[in-house]
């Protein structure tokens, strides 16, 4: 190959890559670029019948006016794989990554799968609400939020857990800017994630995301030796959670990661199941000794709200119970 060729061709690379994106522009069109660019959007999924659904902060799921046809859907998703120098076909009908437009998270799916071409776009959320925001909403209370900037001072381990769309990540980002807040920008923080979601806007923060070679479990294992000062995982859901309970229970406390579970006291034992798909055995007392506190999120139509948290006090292996204590609201004085 010629010097000149050599030179070429990253700028050839980045040529395409500009095209590709271009093109997934037209692909889109007026009104989905516009869904994708209003910040108050936060879920867009096309369904198979064609029909566009948004969910908006703080609204339950509605449906809009435009209709996407099978075929022009089906050829936004290729597009879309071929930005992510991927395929999607009838022999991998299941397509996920990251957009570049605006960073929101992809899932798609093409028959034989699903009836017909969808897919589901999460958007990164448009700015991080502290938790005096929470509590002026009237989303989180008082008493809650001074235990868990307690918490943070005292460099505890947190758990956030909720099922599907009751905002864990968007907490998680809260307790990411308190942290900061009380604990200063110059904080080793190393963050784990399968699709950039968390926001940190530390000084000594990095990123960490997985591929094929490299799982959460493994990133885990990396981070170690990365000098961290708090390891912080979008989203604990396999066998990484063995990783990072040791991690959180040897020496690595202030951490944060979300779970999906149904309530706080549920985390618990979720966390314990994850952490089997290891190949170990059932190892409740780790999991009691490096989770300090949990934060259950629920939702209730469009409403999101923190329902509980939850003080770890350790496992009694006798009664084959998790001890935990709820961080109530404390009443004012007066009141």
């Amino acid at each position: 190959m010629s010097m000149s060729s050599s030179r070429s061709s990253p700028e050839s690379v980045s040529e395409l890559s500009q095209r590709l994106e271009r093109k997934l522009s037209l692909e889109f069109g007026v009104h989905l670029l516009a869904l994708l660019q209003d910040p108050g959007v936060v879920d867009i999924v096309l369904n198979d019948d064609g029909s566009i659904w948004i969910e908006r902060l703080g609204t339950p799921m509605s449906r809009t006016e435009f209709v996407v046809g099978p075929g022009r859907a089906a050829s936004l998703l290729c597009t879309v794989a071929s930005v992510l120098g991927t395929v999607i076909n009838d022999a991998n009908p299941i397509l996920e990554g990251e957009l570049p437009l605006e960073g929101a998270r992809f899932e798609g799916v093409l028959p034989p799968v699903s009836r017909g071409p969808i897919f589901a776009i999460r958007k990164r959320a448009a700015r991080i609400h502290t938790l005096d925001e929470y509590v002026q909403a009237g989303t989180l209370a008082e008493g809650h939020a001074e235990a868990l900037r307690g918490a943070i001072r005292e460099r505890l381990n947190i758990v956030v857990c909720g099922g599907t769309g009751t905002g864990k990540t968007t907490f998680a980002n809260g307790l990411l800017l308190e942290k900061l807040r009380l604990g200063g920008t110059q904080q080793r923080i190393v963050v784990l994630e399968d699709t950039p979601e968390l926001q940190c806007a530390g000084e000594n923060a990095v990123w960490l995301r997985t591929t094929a070679a490299a799982d959460l479990a493994a990133l885990v294992r990396t981070t170690l030796r990365l000098r961290p000062d708090a390891i912080v995982v979008g989203e604990v859901r396999g066998r990484e959670a063995l990783e990072l309970l040791k991690a959180w229970n040897t020496g690595h406390p202030g951490g944060i990661a979300t779970v999906h579970a149904n309530s706080a006291s549920a985390a618990l034992p979720r966390l314990d199941q994850l952490l089997q798909e290891a190949g170990v055995p059932s190892q409740p007392s780790l999991v009691a000794g490096a989770v300090d506190v949990v934060v259950g999120l629920v939702r209730d139509g469009g409403d999101r709200r923190i329902q509980e948290v939850l003080g770890v006090e350790g496992y009694d292996a006798s009664v084959g119970a998790y001890h935990t204590r709820p961080m109530e609201p404390r009443k004012r004085a007066g009141a």
